[in-house]
Parts: structure tokens; C-alpha cells; sequence
């Protein structure tokens, strides 16, 4: 009777058969339709700031970082085309380079010779006019030892023939010494 009394003053509390509380109350069959309305209203009320405000906030969120995305991806493929193109002109340059500095080394090289060929011509002249002077030296002194030779063997000659006991004049020495040096 106690438990019946405790029905009647609580409403909403169910009991069972024998008057004694069931244990869990939102398994009650009475209180289904009540919770049924109250879940009805809650989702409607969740749908509604879902709607109303959390899903639109999160489609702008979710729009602005589709966006960033896609102009990352455009900005990438800009940067990547410039690096190509980059790539392209140094490469271009670096070979530019390359035939400049192989113009440079041929020119340096063609100047070279160039400087070489004038200096041996140089060398080949200063040569050949000291050969010439030498030259013209050794047939002064070749002229002149010859004539030195023909006065020694004139002066030995008398020398000898005075040697000897006997006198020549110097014009028969002379002669002989002549005609001797002729062959």
C-alpha cells in the first residue's frame, strides 16, 4: 500500500502489478509517448541550429579551404611553369656561356699565335741579321787572316832563307809566297 500511495503522489512513476516502482523509468510504457514528443522536439531543435548556424559556418569553412586549395594548386603549377621556364633560360645562358668562353679561348689562343708567329718572324730576322754580320765578320776575318797568313809566310820565309845563310830579296820571297797561296 505504500508503494500505491507513492504512485499516487508521483505521478508519472510506474509500478508494477504487485505495486512496487519499476527500475528503469524511460522503459516505462507509459512515459513512451511523452519521450517520443520531447525527442521530436529535440532533433527539430538540433536540425535547426545545425542548419541555421553550425553546417553553414562549417560549408564556409569547408568552401574557404576548397578555395585556398585551389589557388595553392594554381599557384603551384604557375610556380612550377616559372620554374620550368627558369630552368629553360638558365640552361640557355649556361650555354651561351659556354660558347662565349669558347669563343673567348679561341680568340685568346688565335692571339696567342698570332703573337708567337710575330715573335719567332722577330727572332727569325734578328737571326738571320746576326748570321749576316757574323757572317760578313767571318769573311772580314778570314780576308784578313789570309793577308796576315801572307805577310807570317813572307816573314818566315826570309827568315828561313836567312836561316839558311842564305839572301833573297823580299820581292822573289814575295812571289813564291804568291804564287803558292794561289795553289
Amino acid at each position: 500500500m505504500a508503494t500505491t500511495q507513492l504512485a499516487e503522489d508521483l505521478p508519472g512513476i510506474c509500478v508494477d502489478d504487485h505495486g512496487s516502482a519499476i527500475g528503469m523509468p524511460q522503459l516505462c510504457a507509459d512515459w513512451v509517448p511523452n519521450q517520443i514528443f520531447w525527442l521530436v522536439i529535440t532533433l527539430v531543435v538540433i536540425f535547426f541550429i545545425l542548419s541555421r548556424i553550425a553546417l553553414p559556418r562549417i560549408a564556409s569553412v569547408v568552401a574557404e579551404r576548397t578555395g585556398t586549395i585551389t589557388n595553392d594548386i594554381a599557384a603551384a603549377e604557375e610556380l612550377k611553369r616559372q620554374a620550368g621556364e627558369a630552368e629553360k633560360d638558365y640552361d640557355r645562358a649556361l650555354a651561351d656561356a659556354r660558347a662565349q668562353a669558347q669563343a673567348i679561348g679561341q680568340q685568346t689562343r688565335d692571339d696567342i699565335k698570332a703573337q708567337l708567329d710575330t715573335a719567332v718572324a722577330d727572332a727569325d730576322a734578328k737571326i738571320a741579321a746576326k748570321t749576316a754580320e757574323s757572317e760578313a765578320a767571318i769573311d772580314e776575318i778570314r780576308a784578313s787572316s789570309v793577308a796576315n797568313i801572307e805577310i807570317v809566310a813572307k816573314d818566315t820565309a826570309l827568315a828561313i832563307v836567312a836561316a839558311l845563310g842564305a839572301t833573297a830579296d823580299q820581292e822573289t820571297v814575295s812571289r813564291a809566297v804568291d804564287s803558292r797561296m794561289k795553289g
